[in-house]
C-alpha cells in the first residue's frame, strides 16, 4: 500500500532520513553501463538497512542529457535508459512496501530546447499563446538587473534563436529556455505535471530553481512576489487533491530570502538550508562554533508544520551564494588547492576529499547533519567516503557511479560492460578498490557502520527531527553544544569542532539538572547532570549525544 495517502502521519518528513541519488549512476541491471530502476529496486534492501526512509531521485525523465537530466524534453516520460513506466511503478511499490517514500524532481523554471513546447513556440508567430510559453525579446537589453548564474560558461541570459528570429531568456544553460510564468497556460501545464506524478504515487516534489520563475524590469528577477503567489497556488491545488505529500524548495540564497519559501505554511513544507550548509564547513575548518550558532538562531523561526532540509553535499558544487564575501574568501582559501576545484563560483568537491579524507571530520560532519534542526539529506556514497574526479566535465566529477565492491566497474555494472555512463573513480585514496560498500559491510569499525549506527539511533529519538533547540554556553569557542527537546525526549549534543583536545564546562539548564545521562551513539553511561557547570573533555573532532533519562535520577 502506498504511504503517500497516510493522513495520520502528514508530517512524516520531519522524522525522515532522505537519501539523494541519480538512477543512472546507482546500479545498472541490464548491462548497458547506465543505472536503471530495476537496478535501484535491487538495492532497496541496502538503503533500508542503512536507515533511509525517503529517496530523492534526480531527474529520470526524457532528456538529451546535456545537463544530467535537468534539461527535460518531456515531463511525463521516463528516459529509456532508466527503464519503463512499469519499472518505475515496480520500484515505487517496492520502496513503499519497505516504508521508504520517494521524492522526485519538478523542474519548474526551464525545459530543454528540445521540448515539444519550445519546438512549437519557436515556430509560432510572435504574440501567440504558443510562442508565449517562453520569454522572448528582440534585443538583449531586457532584465539587465539579473545576474548571469553560470558566468563561467554563459555570457548572457539571452540566446538568439534563428528559427524564431528572436532572443529567448534562460537563467541557466543556453539550451534550457525559461518558461514564461506570466502565461496562465504555462501555470496550468506545470500544475498538470505535478498532478501526474502525485497520481503515480510519489510522496513529494523538489521544486528546482524555484527562485527564478518570473521576470520583472528593475529587479534581479529572483524571489519575486509573483513567484510566491504561484507557489501558494501550487500548494492549494496539492492540498485539495492529495494528502501526506510534500513540496521541497530549492532556493539557493541568503537566509531572509530562503525563509520566504515557507510562506505562512501555505507554500513549501520544506526548504533546503543553503545558509547553514557552508557554515558547517566554516565551523569545522575554523574550529569555531559561532558561524553555526548564528545561522541556526537566524533561521529557527519557521511555521510549525514546516521543516528545514539540511545537507552537507549534493550533486552540485558547494555553492557560496548564501555566505558573505569574507566567508566565501575563507572557504575558497581553505578548500581550493587547484583551479579545477571550482565551478560556477562554487567548490566542486565531494564530502570526503573536502574534509581531507579525515575520518574524524567526516564523522563529525555527519553528527552535525543528524543533530541540528531539520531533516537530514545524505548524498549517495558519502556514507562510505566516496571521492571525486576533477578531470571529468562540469559536475560529473561529483556524480560518479556508486562504488558497491572492488569487482569490475565497482559492482555498478556487469563485468561485460565496455563503457559506463560516467567513469568509475579508480585512485589509491577514494577509488573503488579501497572504498566500496562490500568491504565496509564486513567491518564493524567502518565509516558505513558508523553512519548506519548514527541513523539507527537518530530514528529512535524524535527530538532530533521535531525538537526545539537551545544552545548551551561552553566557555570554549571550539565546542558546539545544544539541547534538543521534544516532549520527554531530551538530547544534549556536544561537539568539538577542532583538531585538538578540548575541555569545557557546560552551563546546563535547570530542566536537566539531576538527570542521568547516557551517550546513545555508543551506549555509554556518563556522570549524571548533578550540577552546573558540567565538565567534559573531548578528543579532536569528538562528539557526544547525551540523552537525559527522566525516569532514572542521577546519583550526582
Amino acid at each position: 500500500m502506498s504511504l503517500a495517502g497516510s493522513a495520520s502521519d502528514s508530517q512524516w518528513y520531519k522524522d525522515a532520513v532522505i537519501y539523494e541519488l541519480n538512477v543512472r549512476t546507482f546500479c545498472d541491471s541490464n548491462g548497458d553501463g547506465i543505472g536503471d530502476f530495476a537496478g535501484l529496486t535491487q538495492k532497496l534492501e541496502y538503503l533500508e538497512e542503512l536507515g533511509v526512509t525517503c529517496l530523492w531521485l534526480l531527474p529520470f525523465y526524457e532528456s538529451p542529457l546535456r545537463d544530467d537530466g535537468y534539461d527535460i524534453a518531456h515531463y511525463e516520460r521516463i528516459h529509456p535508459a532508466c527503464g519503463t513506466r512499469r519499472d518505475f511503478r515496480a520500484f515505487l511499490d517496492q520502496a513503499h512496501a519497505r516504508g521508504i517514500r520517494v521524492i522526485t524532481e519538478l523542474v519548474l523554471n526551464h525545459t530543454s530546447d528540445r521540448h515539444p513546447w519550445f519546438e512549437a513556440a519557436r515556430r509560432a508567430p510572435a504574440g501567440t499563446p504558443k510562442r508565449d510559453f517562453y520569454v522572448w525579446s528582440n534585443n538583449t537589453d531586457r532584465y539587465a538587473g539579473a545576474r548571469v548564474i553560470f558566468s563561467d560558461t554563459e555570457q548572457s541570459n539571452w540566446t538568439w534563436d534563428p528559427v524564431a528570429g528572436a532572443f529567448y531568456w534562460h537563467r541557466f544553460f543556453h539550451h534550457q529556455p525559461d518558461l514564461n510564468f506570466d502565461n496562465p497556460e504555462v501555470r496550468l501545464a506545470v500544475l498538470k505535471v505535478m498532478r501526474y506524478w502525485f497520481d503515480q504515487g510519489v510522496d513529494g516534489l523538489r521544486l528546482d530553481a524555484v527562485a527564478h520563475l518570473f521576470e520583472r524590469e528593475g529587479t534581479t528577477c529572483e524571489n519575486l512576489p509573483e513567484t510566491h503567489q504561484f507557489l501558494k497556488q501550487i500548494r492549494r491545488d496539492m492540498d485539495q487533491r492529495y494528502t501526506g505529500r510534500v513540496l521541497l524548495a530549492e532556493a539557493n540564497d541568503q537566509s531572509r530570502h530562503v525563509l520566504e519559501y515557507f510562506g505562512e505554511d501555505d507554500e513549501c513544507h520544506m526548504a533546503f538550508h543553503f545558509p547553514l550548509m557552508p557554515r558547517l564547513f566554516i565551523g569545522i575548518f575554523r574550529g569555531h562554533a559561532s558561524a553555526i550558532v548564528d545561522v541556526v538562531e537566524a533561521t529557527r523561526r519557521i511555521p510549525d508544520a514546516c521543516q528545514w532540509a539540511i545537507f552537507l553535499r549534493n550533486h552540485d558544487e558547494l555553492t557560496l551564494s548564501a555566505v558573505t564575501e569574507e566567508e566565501r574568501d575563507f572557504l575558497v582559501a581553505a578548500c581550493v588547492a587547484e583551479p579545477q576545484m571550482t565551478l560556477h563560483r562554487g567548490i566542486r568537491r565531494r564530502l570526503a576529499p573536502l574534509l581531507g579524507n579525515d575520518r574524524r571530520r567526516i564523522e563529525l560532519a555527519h553528527v552535525l547533519l543528524l543533530s541540528l534542526p531539520g531533516t537530514p539529506v545524505l548524498y549517495y556514497g558519502d556514507e562510505i567516503g566516496m571521492g571525486d574526479d576533477l578531470r571529468l566535465h562540469d559536475r560529473d566529477g561529483v556524480r560518479t557511479p556508486m562504488q558497491w565492491s572492488d569487482d569490475a566497474h565497482a559492482g555498478f555494472a556487469p563485468r561485460s560492460v565496455t563503457r559506463l555512463v560516467i567513469p568509475i573513480i579508480d585512485n589509491p585514496v577514494n577509488g573503488y578498490r579501497v572504498v566500496n560498500v562490500a568491504a565496509q559491510q564486513r567491518r564493524s569499525d567502518s565509516l558505513l557502520a558508523r553512519v548506519k549506527r548514527l541513523l539507527q539511533v537518530r530514528r529512535r529519538h524524535v527530538a532530533f527531527g521535531r525538537g526545539t533547540i537551545e544552545f548551551v554556553r561552553t566557555g570554549n569557542e571550539a565546542v558546539l553544544a545544544f539541547i534538543r527537546v521534544h516532549l520527554n525526549d531530551t538530547i544534549l549534543v556536544v561537539a568539538n569542532l577542532s583538531g585538538s583536545v578540548q575541555s569545557v564546562t557546560l552551563e546546563l539548564p535547570e530542566s536537566i539538572i539531576g538527570l542521568a545521562l547516557v551517550e546513545i551513539a555508543d551506549d555509554v553511561a556518563f556522570p549524571a547532570a548533578g550540577s552546573s557547570p558540567y565538565p567534559l573533555a573531548l578528543a579532536p573532532y569528538a562528539s557526544y549525544w547525551l540523552a537525559a533519562d527522566r525516569r532514572s535520577p542521577g546519583c550526582g
